[in-house]
């Protein structure tokens, strides 16, 4: 028998830990090689956890809602297989002096149980936190006795409002501070005095932390502390009849993105009306032969995903994100498509490299992230890594609507519902009055880094790019 140790696997560049949300197996359940242990959620999406072996789970190292740091082992599974590291033991077991070994072996043991208690948490608990702190910022938390209410008031400056190993590091500064006036000047917007502190709590600070080094920070002037308002009360009903939901894990994540959205971005929005017919009638003459021929149905919004994609090729100004005082200017094309949860909540998948698809391929990947999207079963990295943005309000009858922005990208655009109206169509005879399809376009974008004159255009470049749809085209 070898006992196999089941580790939290790394789920994308920005997911650090996750929670425990069930677990699927039982100790002394049997468990085959790519079966499900156990589910998580990040602040990203929901998963599973499949294991590497067969064979029978005989421990779990932590219960439902623990939160777990990616590669901490969160359970152990017994296997018939020989794991690397076992044979040590097997190999020690059999040498001629069994005295000597017992007292390595139990070297080896007391030397394990220290380092556990090392490494063991404080009793300061951030896991019930809807915030995201890195492993970090949040020793830094429980060295200086921070609360996790304080902790979730400080100001972040890091990417989606997180915050960073300066911010807390300052913030402690002002905490200590805090009866003193500091006064900054235009000539000297650094207070050295404070550096100098910030320096001595950093060094304190990474002395007793079992982090990870990380480089030192280059001074800046120090912030003032943000400031803290009351802790909201739970609400009561007035006449016992009104029902209070608390809002799920979900929920709560897409309200904090959307306030801080508002609060990062200076949102303006252009309209446009475009003629869609030529689409409409392409698709009502190819949608069933191309069902037949793939197995899946032709959607508009693939069509839509790819004009989109074309245009951010001619405004490469529209595929940036901001960071603090700087824009990225992105190399690649990654649309993300608001999908609907099986909850009823929305997620935004990304479909990479876009310009780089076809009409077939970009069906394909709409109605696969569609589909996975509805069943839960998105990865980690299928939300990461999205450029610009497009959600599809029309499917719910909106005419249009005025979308908030996905941080760190900069527009996002709504496609309102297509209707028949009367339209005037001008001809080489004259004008008249005929029945077309038409949709309105909503463009969000953050005006501090695109003015009215990015944003307009490059909503025009899709309406043109619309409205010259090739009825002829193959698929």
């Amino acid at each position: 028998m070898a006992r196999f140790e089941l580790k939290l696997p790394k789920m994308g560049e920005s997911v650090a830990e996750a929670t425990i949300t069930n677990w699927l197996k039982e100790v002394g359940d049997t468990i085959q090689m790519d079966e499900a242990v156990l589910e998580i959620a990040t602040d990203k999406v929901d998963s599973e956890v499949p294991s590497e072996v067969s064979g029978v789970l005989v421990e779990k190292l932590f219960q439902k809602d623990d939160l777990v740091q990616v590669g901490q082992t969160v359970a152990i599974i017994e296997t018939e297989q020989v794991v690397t590291g076992e044979i040590v033991k097997e190999t020690i077991s059999q040498v001629s002096e069994p005295a000597a070994v017992t007292e390595v072996l139990k070297t080896v043991e007391a030397a394990k149980d220290y380092v556990a208690a090392s490494n063991a948490p404080s009793k300061q608990d951030f896991s019930h936190s809807e915030k995201f702190f890195s492993p970090l910022v949040r020793n830094i938390a429980r060295e200086e006795g921070i609360s996790i209410t304080e902790l979730e008031r400080i100001s972040g400056s890091g990417s989606d409002g997180r915050v960073t190993k300066n911010d807390i590091l300052d913030y402690i500064i002002n905490r200590t501070n805090a009866t003193k006036t500091v006064v900054q000047t235009p000539i000297a917007p650094v207070d050295v005095h404070q550096e100098v502190q910030r320096a001595e709590v950093q060094q304190q600070v990474e002395a007793h932390s079992n982090t990870q080094s990380v480089a030192t920070p280059i001074a800046k002037p120090v912030q003032e502390p943000t400031k803290q308002t009351a802790q909201k009360a739970a609400p009561v009903s007035v006449n016992g009849q009104d029902e209070i939901i608390e809002m799920d894990r979900m929920r709560k994540l897409i309200s904090g993105y959307m306030i801080q959205s508002i609060q990062t971005s200076a949102h303006v929005q252009s309209f446009i009306e475009v003629d869609v017919t030529s689409i409409w009638d392409w698709r009502e003459k190819n949608k069933n032969a191309f069902e037949k021929r793939e197995g899946e149905k032709l959607t508009f919004t693939p069509i839509f995903m790819e004009i989109v994609a074309k245009a951010l090729k001619d405004f490469p100004m529209m595929n940036i994100s901001v960071e603090g005082d700087y824009i990225i200017k992105k190399k690649n094309i990654n649309l993300g498509m608001a999908a609907a949860l099986s909850n009823g909540n929305l997620i935004v998948p990304v479909i990479k490299n876009a310009d780089q698809l076809n009409l077939l391929g970009m069906a394909k990947a709409v109605n696969d992230l569609a589909f996975r999207a509805k069943n839960n079963q998105l990865k980690p990295d299928d939300i990461q890594g999205g450029t610009y943005t497009v959600t599809n309000v029309g499917t719910f009858g909106s005419v249009f609507g005025t979308p908030i922005i996905n941080q760190p990208q900069v527009g996002i655009l709504a496609l309102g519902a297509i209707r028949k109206v009367p339209a005037v169509i001008e001809t080489a005879e004259g004008d008249f009055i005929g029945i077309r399809k038409k949709m309105f376009l909503s463009h969000s974008y953050d005006h501090r880094v695109v003015d009215g004159a990015l944003g307009g255009s490059f909503i025009k470049r899709i309406a043109e790019y619309l409205e010259a749809f090739d009825e002829n085209r193959t698929i």
